[in-house]
């Protein structure tokens, strides 16, 4: 299977986590409790392929298949930059509802899909904006940081 990355810009920011990383208590469950709702879309690699692209069937060019930008966050349930992160984007996912995506893939869940994108530090994320192609960002940032990254790049807005 080919790789999608080479149609990818890689920003590498901030360090993941690695397979040595340990589980952290910071499960974000205060931020969780307080809302009622989930913004955040967890999807399967069938998913994927239906929101997201078909590299499957057009493995050589990038198609974003969805009707708003997105955000794939990349992640894993034992990652502490992971659990950090979470519910900084299920804020940002109800903040910004009906304007963009936030969608999740666990990449123990969905190793093939994982592989496919060459994901080997998380959290990884995709900002993806409409008619354009993605940008990667490895990492955990901050909000205020994605809350930029939304504007500039997802919503070409200037701040």
């Amino acid at each position: 299977m080919k790789k999608i990355v080479p149609f990818l810009l890689m920003f590498l920011v901030v360090t993941g986590c690695g397979a040595n990383s340990k589980n952290g208590d910071s499960s974000g469950s205060a931020v969780a409790s307080e809302a009622s709702k989930v913004y955040t879309i967890h999807l399967t690699k069938a998913e994927f392929l239906k929101k997201i692209i078909n590299y499957e069937e057009n493995p050589s060019e990038w198609k974003y298949l969805g009707d708003k930008p997105a955000i794939v966050d990349f992640y894993a349930s034992w990652c502490g930059p992971c659990k950090t992160v979470a519910p900084i984007l299920e804020e940002l996912a109800a903040e910004y509802k009906g304007d963009i995506y936030i969608y999740k893939i666990d990449t123990e869940k969905e190793e093939e899909l994982s592989a496919a994108f060459g994901i080997s530090s998380i959290p990884t994320m995709l900002f993806i904006p409409m008619g354009a192609n993605p940008q990667v960002i490895q990492g955990a940032l901050p909000k205020e940081e994605l809350k930029k990254i939304i504007e500039n790049t997802l919503l070409k807005k200037k701040l």
